[in-house]
């Protein structure tokens, strides 16, 4: 059976996955495995009900975006606890860098950054950017990293600076696949890049819910009064824009803490890691949510497959008894015809030797009013007649071919395989996700507050 397969397959892909990983790890992995596996996976068993399902991703991608120099690769290098990106002063991230966890250290080119993250790859119909494109692999555990893909997007300059590709809609298409989207304003002089600005006005105006503002190198800002008026330089600005005037504009002051240089400023930079873990949660609840969703989807569209079968295996078999009901009245006309003239050309006493008297008499009382209305017409309409009838019989049958035609029904063997998908899904599956949102739960809630 299809469904006891999947159990056992189901619980060692689980085992071999509960190693050291996080709870929520685990979640994102064994939900993207459900939809994976090639025989029973979701998006498998979809397809074959005509459903189309994308997988859920393992990870949540969060794009840091600003002008440059304004220490996004500085913080993806605290928040990984390694020296993975370039720093200083110069424009050193020119293109787009991938950054995330994985088995061992590595760094892949556009081409194998594109395989690796296949629903980036409409990124390569924006000129030049495939060449600008690369990947970051690295074994660090910290924070919540292994659930993290960060992407270092271009500094952000005005003026007569030329990127190889078109940075602006480069930028805005990953803020379509981006579930954060954090946007650092430095205080040295170029919070205010227009470019930054306006890529920000852009995505506020369909993703405001993904930005978040941060003052970075706040420890480089001066004394206290200085960060103050080059905060309310960078909200006033902002603020300029019509779509990020709102109420409640927060931006915390972060900057990368160094032991060996000390300050007094404030340092909010573990506000933006409370942000990612509070996104990765509302991730792991989206997940959990869309597997219950796609559920529904594919055991609808397999009850809706298997009643239009029925419906279309009751219209069968009423065009076969239609069918058979105008073949045998085509057939009925001519016979008739035939018997007709056979019986009105045998002698009275033939009839009796064969049906015998009683059965020649009844014979009479049906025929004999037909046999005298034919015998009354004229020898060509006796033919018109003959003619009529024949072309009668003959519409009746064509009739009769056109209604045994009939529509293809699922074979029993397609129809137990849809049974045992529907049982896979509502057994093994939505028992797999009740069980993956109680360990969820655990994390938050006690055991006596479970139902």
């Amino acid at each position: 059976m299809m469904s006891g397969k999947i159990k056992s397959r189901s619980a060692a892909n689980a085992d071999s996955l509960s190693g050291s990983v996080s709870c929520d790890e685990r979640i994102l992995r064994d939900c993207h495995q459900l939809y994976m596996d090639t025989d029973s996976g979701l998006i498998a068993v979809a397809q074959s009900v005509g459903v189309t399902l994308l997988p859920p991703r393992k990870k949540i991608t969060v794009m840091l975006m600003g002008n440059h120099s304004a220490g996004k690769s500085s913080f993806i290098n605290w928040y990984v606890e390694e020296h993975i990106q370039r720093t200083g002063v110069a424009i050193e991230t020119q293109g787009f860098s991938f950054v995330t966890s994985g088995r061992k250290r590595e760094s892949l080119t556009g081409n194998a950054t594109l395989h690796l993250y296949p629903h980036f790859k409409p990124l390569h119909e924006i000129k030049g950017v495939s060449e600008y494109l690369g990947t970051e692999i690295c074994t660090s555990r910290q924070k919540r990293f292994s659930l993290v893909t960060f992407v270092d997007s271009p500094g952000l300059v005005d003026g007569d600076m030329k990127y190889p590709f078109d940075v602006d809609q480069a930028i805005m298409w990953l803020g379509e696949l981006c579930d954060l989207i954090l946007v650092f304003f430095d205080p040295m002089g170029q919070a205010l890049c227009k470019r930054t600005l306006n890529i920000v006005e852009k995505l506020n105006e369909k993703h405001s819910e993904r930005l978040r503002f941060y003052l970075s190198k706040a420890d480089e800002a001066g004394g206290e009064s200085d960060r103050q008026r080059v905060m309310m330089q960078i909200v006033q600005e902002l603020c300029k824009r019509p779509g990020l005037n709102k109420c409640g504009f927060d931006m915390p002051t972060i900057y990368v803490p160094n032991p060996n240089k000390p300050s007094r400023c404030v340092n909010q930079i573990e506000e933006v890691c409370r942000t990612i873990e509070k996104t990765i949660n509302q991730t792991v609840q989206n997940t959990l949510n869309s597997l219950e969703k796609d559920c529904e989807l594919i055991t609808e569209a397999i009850a809706d497959t298997l009643s239009q079968d029925r419906q279309t295996s009751v219209g069968n078999r009423r065009a076969r008894c239609k069918g058979c009901m105008l073949a045998l009245l085509g057939f009925s006309v001519p016979l008739m015809l035939m018997a007709g003239l056979v019986l009105g050309s045998l002698s009275r006493e033939l009839l009796e030797m064969v049906l015998g008297k009683g059965g020649t008499e009844a014979l009479s009382v049906y025929l004999t009013p037909l046999v005298k209305f034919f015998d009354s017409m004229s020898v060509e309409y006796q033919l018109y007649s003959c003619g009529g009838l024949v072309l009668l019989s003959f519409i009746l049958l064509l009739l009769a071919r056109f209604s045994f035609r009939t529509h293809p029904t699922l074979s029993g063997r397609q129809k137990r395989q849809l049974q045992e998908k529907l049982d896979y899904v509502q057994d093994v599956v939505k028992a797999k996700k009740k069980k993956l949102y109680e360990e969820y739960l655990r994390q938050s809630v006690g055991d006596q507050d479970m139902a």
